[in-house]
C-alpha cells in the first residue's frame, strides 16, 4: 500500500508540476527576411546567391501565402516576348503604369521595377522554373503574363529547397514581433517568438520585410480602405505585422488605401464553379434595388468592376435568361475567368452545380420577373423597368445609357430567368510602407532607415488609387522583383 501511495503521489506531482520554461536563444546572421511568400522567398534566394547568410521567418506552419495560387508573373522585353515578336517596350509599360495610377505612384520606384522584370524571367528559368506561355487577361490586351507550370506553389518549393540546401535557415511557426533598432535609427535585427513560446533574438546587419499586407486585419482594413467589407481571398495570416513594425521604426506610409480589387463573385465560391462563371460575364448587372449601375464590360478590367460595385454597397445581382444560358452552354462564355476557366469554355457542368448554388442562396431562378424580384429582394417595378430598357438597347444594338459594346447586349426575355448574387472581392492590400528605388524603407523626411527594406504587398509606390490590371501578373512581379532588388541592395549595404 505504501508503495502504491508513493507512485500515486509522484503521478499527481508530475501532472500538476509547472512545465519548465522554454529556453530563449540568440542567433546571428547577415540578413533576416520576414515572410516566406513571393517577395520573401525571392529575397532570401537572391541574397544567399550573393553570398549572404540568411534566416527567413514564417509565422505560419506552411510557406507561400497567396503566392501559391498565382498563375504567372508580369515582365516586359523578356526573351519569351522577343521570341514571340511581341513589341511592348519598357518605356511604354512604364508610361502605362504611371498614367493608370494618375502619377500617384513613385516614378523612380516603378521605373526600377520595370527595368528588372525581364531579367527576373531569366533568373527564374535558370533556377528551374518552366513557363508555359504568354497570356493576356482580356481580349486584345498586353501579353505580359508569363504563365508558369505548377502555379506559384511549384516554383516556391523549388526556391525554398534551394535556399535551404545553400545554407539558409527557414524557421516556420516563428512570427517576428519587433525590430531591433539602435539609438542611431539603424535596424540591427529582429525579435521573434518560436513555436514553443520562447523568445528568439536574431542579430543581423539588415532586415527585409515581406509579410504580405494587411488583408486579414479588420481594424487596419476599416481604417485605411475605401471599402473594407470585401470577400477577402486567402488572406490568412496577412495581419500587417511587418507594416506596423516598420511604422514603429519611423517609416512613412505609402499606398495604404490601395486594394487589389478582384473580379466580383459569389461569396466564398471557388473560381472554377460554372454557375459563378456564368455571372462573371457582361450580362445585365443590377444593384440590390434592381437598378443598372455600370457598363458591364468593366468585368474585363475587374478593378474597375470592384470600384463600381463599392459605390453600390458591395453587392449586386447578375441577371440573364434561358437563351443566354443556352448560349453559354453551347457556344461558351464570352469572358474567361483567368486561365482556369478560359474564354469559350462551355458551361457543361452548370446543371449539376446549380442545386448547391441555389441551396446556398446566391443563385435564384424564376419563371417571371415578379417572382425573381420576390426571391432576390429587388423592387419589382424597378427590375422590370431596367429589364425593359436594357432589352430596348439590345433590340437597336446601342446602349443609350452606358455605351456598352453591342457585342455583349443580350436581351432578358425568355423564362426561366436567372439571378446570381456577386459581392466585391479582393486579392489583398497593396501598400503600407514607403520605400525608395533601392527598396530601402524611408521616413517622412525622405531619409532611409538604414538596414531596413520592404517588398511585396507591404511596400507602396507601384499603384495609384486602384490595382492595375493592364499588365497581368503585376502583383506577383512587384513581389518577386522587389524581393530581388531589396536583397541586392541589402547585400551591397552590408558589404558582401
Amino acid at each position: 500500500m505504501k508503495c502504491r501511495n508513493v507512485i500515486l503521489a509522484a503521478a499527481l506531482a508530475a501532472a500538476f508540476a509547472t512545465p519548465a520554461l522554454a529556453a530563449d536563444r540568440t542567433l546571428s546572421t547577415d540578413i533576416v527576411v520576414i515572410g516566406a511568400g513571393c517577395g520573401g522567398t525571392a529575397a532570401g534566394e537572391a541574397a544567399i546567391e550573393k553570398g549572404a547568410k540568411v534566416i527567413m521567418l514564417e509565422k505560419q506552419g506552411i510557406t507561400g501565402g497567396t503566392c501559391k495560387f498565382s498563375e504567372g508573373i508580369m515582365a516586359v522585353e523578356s526573351k519569351m516576348q522577343r521570341d514571340w515578336n511581341y513589341g511592348l517596350t519598357k518605356d511604354q509599360a512604364f508610361q502605362m503604369i504611371m498614367r493608370y495610377g494618375h502619377w500617384r505612384g513613385n516614378g523612380r520606384v516603378v521605373r526600377t521595377f520595370v527595368e528588372k522584370t525581364a531579367s527576373t524571367i531569366d533568373w527564374m528559368q535558370s533556377n528551374g522554373v518552366e513557363f508555359e506561355k504568354l497570356f493576356s487577361n482580356y481580349p486584345d490586351g498586353l501579353y505580359t503574363w508569363h504563365i508558369y507550370k505548377g502555379r506559384g506553389a511549384g516554383w516556391l518549393a523549388k526556391y525554398q529547397d534551394r535556399f535551404v540546401k545553400q545554407g539558409g535557415q527557414l524557421l516556420l511557426n516563428t512570427p517576428a514581433t519587433g525590430l531591433i533598432q539602435g539609438k542611431d535609427g539603424v535596424v540591427r535585427g529582429v525579435i521573434a517568438t518560436e513555436k514553443d513560446g520562447s523568445r528568439l533574438t536574431i542579430n543581423a546587419k539588415a532586415v527585409i520585410i515581406a509579410t504580405g499586407g494587411f488583408g486579414a486585419n479588420k481594424e487596419m482594413m476599416q481604417k485605411y480602405m475605401r471599402f473594407p467589407g470585401v470577400d477577402g481571398l486567402a488572406q490568412t495570416g496577412k495581419t500587417g505585422d511587418g507594416i506596423q513594425m516598420a511604422w514603429k521604426a519611423g517609416a512613412d506610409k505609402d499606398g495604404t488605401e490601395v486594394q487589389a480589387s478582384y473580379r466580383p463573385g459569389p461569396k466564398g465560391v471557388g473560381t472554377t464553379n460554372q454557375v459563378a462563371a456564368s455571372a462573371k460575364q457582361p450580362h445585365l448587372w443590377l444593384n440590390p434595388h434592381g437598378d443598372r449601375f455600370v457598363d458591364e464590360t468593366v468585368m474585363l478590367e475587374w478593378p474597375f468592376a470592384g470600384n463600381a460595385l463599392e459605390r453600390n454597397g458591395g453587392k449586386m445581382w447578375v441577371v440573364y435568361d434561358s437563351d443566354t444560358l443556352n448560349y453559354m452552354k453551347t457556344k461558351g462564355i464570352d469572358l474567361g475567368v483567368g486561365v482556369m476557366v478560359p474564354v469559350a469554355t462551355k458551361l457543361t457542368k452548370f446543371d449539376q452545380e446549380w442545386g448547391a448554388a441555389e441551396a446556398a442562396g446566391w443563385a435564384k431562378r424564376a419563371d417571371t420577373l415578379d417572382e425573381l424580384a420576390a426571391k432576390t429582394g429587388m423592387d419589382p417595378k424597378l427590375l422590370k423597368k431596367n429589364v425593359d430598357e436594357y432589352n430596348g438597347y439590345a433590340d437597336i444594338r446601342h446602349d443609350g445609357l452606358f455605351a456598352k459594346s453591342a457585342k455583349y447586349l443580350r436581351p432578358v426575355r425568355k423564362a426561366p430567368f436567372y439571378a446570381i448574387q456577386l459581392v466585391a472581392a479582393s486579392l489583398g492590400t497593396l501598400g503600407g510602407i514607403k520605400i525608395d528605388d533601392k527598396w530601402e524603407v524611408v521616413r517622412p523626411d525622405g531619409s532611409a532607415i538604414k538596414g531596413l527594406y520592404a517588398a511585396g504587398n507591404d511596400a507602396g509606390g507601384m499603384y495609384g488609387d486602384s490595382y492595375d490590371l493592364l499588365m497581368a501578373g503585376s502583383t506577383i512581379a512587384w513581389a518577386v522583383n522587389g524581393g530581388r532588388i531589396a536583397a541586392e541592395s541589402a547585400v551591397k549595404y552590408i558589404g558582401k
